[in-house]
């Protein structure tokens, strides 16, 4: 609750900051950069916001629907490897340290496209490279901070879920998996400049590494050691990566001004980037909470076997949470340069229906889909003892049909520059529903999980579609006004 504290207490003048983006526009649906010569964000073509949106959707799920198909090879010879009990014990180990890092991290990408884009409008490349050097600084120092909280952490934790001493010995390296949550700097850069075809990239990246990993300690009998090996390098290749498509396109864009320096400055001419940046960051963490801490508290209550079949079990319902995910990414921008041209309350409404409406009709045929063969292709490929993720899975795949409304209405309340309605909104529907989860699975079993993950996806979507209702209030005004 510590970062909703600093919310609370920072947040009062947000209200106000979203007059400071009349006039900086954010073009954000090209697939390639300008050139440094053109110091600009791409210029978007005349199609509707929602096209746009789901345009920039299009890019970033290209590599996701890759990566689903390379997970679902992954996860099989993991399984087939290691038998259910140590699969979760490998999926425990991954899940506590990715939670720690999700909680400490700062990340700064919102800041970057919401600054950035006027240090672009206005063609000051110092000022872009100064508010870039501000966010990475407090992003690595979060990472830093991160890993050595999970260093000292994963011992005490694992012992108590359950881990075998192997993993124990292995948790204290297996920290540096924390890196590969802290990139949202690049990130932010690469949807500032448009290079969603460069993140739908960057989603292979993971993916790819574990699955050649995977094989490798397969065929060579190594055991938990070896999987776990191959986990860290792929998330410390999806942290490298996304760095260097950062870099890369930085010094193409940003030539002839040196990316490393101080970044004193960037606080005084980016007014309230800190509240900003801190309103942002509890927005995200809540709204992540639930689903990471979701394996870590079945491991705790029902043990790694069971967590083993929960992470089954989600991993086929990710064809429907992905694109959740990635469309509140990439609603943001272009619900920013809405807002910034001086759009309509009764816009934003109309454009986060269509954005829901569409994604819901594209997710209900998959969840139809989960329902009938999700349970007899987890028999399939794990054997009896991964046959009880079927009956978890529809819970799930419905949890995130639901949970579609959600990050774009997050989106849409940043944008609005109501971030403390959307902190709040995850706060109440992840935080305070935490104490149901462990209730639940303890009187139902496994199934309990299931059922706690619709009943909070029910209540962030209503909590978060009613906050924009309320934020977006006063359809005939201009926002901007």
């Amino acid at each position: 609750m510590a970062k909703a504290r600093v919310v609370r207490t920072c947040l009062a003048a947000q209200s106000t900051d979203i007059h400071e983006l009349k006039g900086h526009v954010l073009h954000m649906s090209g697939s390639g950069g300008s050139s440094s010569e053109d110091f600009s964000t791409p210029s978007t073509a005349a199609h509707g916001i929602v096209g746009r949106i789901y345009g920039n959707l299009g890019k970033l799920m290209g590599g996701k629907a890759i990566a689903g198909l390379m997970s679902l090879a992954y996860m099989v010879i993991a399984l087939r490897g290691l038998g259910v009990h140590y699969y979760g014990i490998l999926i425990l180990v991954h899940a506590f340290t990715i939670t720690v890092g999700g909680i400490i991290e700062f990340p700064g990408w919102h800041a970057v496209v919401r600054y950035g884009a006027q240090a672009a409008e206005a063609r000051d490349k110092p000022r872009l490279v100064r508010l870039l050097r501000f966010a990475a600084s407090v992003e690595l120092i979060a990472g830093g901070l991160a890993v050595l909280t999970a260093a000292v952490l994963a011992p005490v934790i694992g012992a108590r879920l359950g881990w075998s001493q192997t993993a124990i010995d292995f948790a204290v390296p297996y920290s540096l998996a924390t890196l590969a949550t802290i990139r949202a700097t690049p990130a932010g850069y690469l949807q500032l400049m448009g290079r969603f075809d460069l993140l739908g990239i960057h989603n292979l990246v993971a993916p790819a590494v574990r699955l050649v990993g995977a094989v490798i300690a397969f065929a060579l009998g190594a055991g938990l050691v070896g999987f776990l090996i191959a986990w860290l390098l792929a998330a410390l290749a999806e942290w490298a990566s996304m760095w260097l498509f950062g870099l890369m396109i930085a010094r193409r864009q940003l030539a002839g001004v040196r990316m490393l320096g101080s970044p004193r400055g960037a606080i005084e001419e980016n007014e309230g980037i800190r509240a900003f940046m801190i309103a942002a960051n509890a927005d995200i963490t809540f709204g992540e909470l639930a689903s990471r801490i979701a394996p870590l508290a079945v491991g705790w209550v029902l043990g790694p076997a069971a967590a083993g079949i929960y992470a089954v079990a989600q991993r086929f319902t990710t064809v429907i949470a992905q694109p959740a995910g990635n469309l509140g990414q990439a609603s943001y921008a272009e619900l920013a340069r809405m807002i910034a041209a001086g759009g309509h309350h009764a816009e934003v409404r109309r454009t986060l229906l269509k954005l829901v409406a569409i994604a819901m009709a594209a997710a209900v045929p998959l969840l139809i889909i989960v329902a009938l063969f999700g349970g007899p292709l987890a028999l399939l490929i794990g054997g009896a003892e991964i046959g009880a993720a079927g009956g978890v899975m529809m819970w799930l795949a419905a949890a995130r049909t639901i949970l579609l409304v959600a990050p774009p209405a997050s989106a849409a309340l940043v944008a609005l520059g109501r971030p403390a309605l959307s902190v709040w909104g995850n706060v109440a529907s992840s935080l305070i529903m935490l104490p149901l989860l462990p209730l639940l699975m303890i009187r139902f079993g496994l199934i309990g999980a299931g059922y706690y993950a619709l009943v909070q996806a029910i209540v962030a979507a209503v909590l978060l579609a009613g906050l924009v209702w309320r934020a977006s209030g006063g359809s005939h005004h201009s926002i901007a006004s």
